[in-house]
């Protein structure tokens, strides 16, 4: 049932009232690339080389997300080292760009920020696997005090060019659910996700791999929050790349065989979790560069 050790997290797609801001953001802050349609309606945010990391459908009828609402909580861009996470940093200050706050998660170090439209955004940077502390054989996570001077120095001693480097790409999602029980069992009974770890009783951690999360989920909205209405602002659905075809018909067929409503997007298919959040499963390398 587990899903494959190189499944990993593809494009969050959002709807957003305001393109030109949210394009603005992207490329004006963080320093990535906007790609524009003709119609102005869609926008793809990319790496520096080409990974698709978030798609964004300008609706600008789109309502707010509406508070205590399952959906986003944050999706997290992954750097591939420290001075990466150094220097995105240095640009975000140097900007002026305000941020949410800080952590060392043991596993990773990293920043939180929302864009102009409050989703929110962690940018991270991961410890080597053999650093991650395992007690009992779990791993475990923290949120301890970041040394921001020393993410920094090392973005300094880089001599990298302001923005997010390239290999950045998305690392995970963490998701506002109405119950723990059902989510749990859709995205480790029916996905096959590999349970990593629970905080308490109001949030999980799930992956594949042995990573130390793919996707988190949390009650924070509180337990047995409603999905916001159709059409507001925030997530449409967030992607799980599967490594090959193959791997995907599987999923595909547990979910069949579960009797889960689905529809084709985009090549992949999308289905939705029991808090309503929208999943879209697609093959790695199908379509997932701009």
């Amino acid at each position: 049932m587990s899903l494959p050790n190189d499944t990993r997290m593809g494009a969050v797609c959002l709807r957003v009232r305001d393109g030109q801001a949210e394009a603005d953001f992207y490329e004006g802050r963080l320093g990535l690339r906007v790609l524009r349609d003709e119609s102005g309606r869609s926008l793809d945010v990319t790496s520096a080389d080409g990974e698709l990391l978030v798609r964004l459908q300008v609706d600008p009828q789109a309502s707010p997300r509406p508070r205590h609402t399952t959906g986003l909580y944050h999706f997290a861009l992954l750097v591939p080292d420290r001075a990466g996470l150094g220097v995105t940093l240095a640009t975000l200050l140097e900007r002026g760009y305000p941020l949410q706050g800080a952590a060392d998660h043991l596993v990773s170090e990293a920043v939180y920020l929302a864009d102009p439209e409050g989703n929110g955004i962690e940018i991270y940077r991961d410890r080597p696997r053999e650093e991650w502390p395992r007690p009992g054989g779990q791993i475990a996570m923290a949120t301890d005090p970041l040394d921001a001077e020393g993410v920094l120095a090392e973005g300094r001693s880089s001599g990298s060019d302001r923005g997010m480097p390239p290999g950045t790409r998305m690392g995970h999602v963490h998701l506002n659910v109405a119950d723990l029980g059902a989510a749990e069992a859709f995205y480790c009974g029916l996905l096959g996700f590999d349970l990593v770890t629970r905080y308490g009783g109001s949030a999980s951690f799930v992956s594949a791999g042995g990573y130390h999360h793919h996707v988190g989920m949390n009650t924070w909205a509180g337990p047995g929050a409603s999905p916001p209405p159709e059409g507001s602002q925030g997530l449409v659905y967030s992607t799980v790349l599967l490594p090959t075809p193959e791997a995907l018909s599987k999923v595909e067929s547990r979910l069949e065989e579960a009797q889960v409503d689905s529809q084709e997007l985009d090549g992949g298919v999308l289905v939705r979790d029991p808090s309503h959040n929208g999943v879209l499963l697609r093959a790695d390398g199908d379509g997932r560069r701009a």
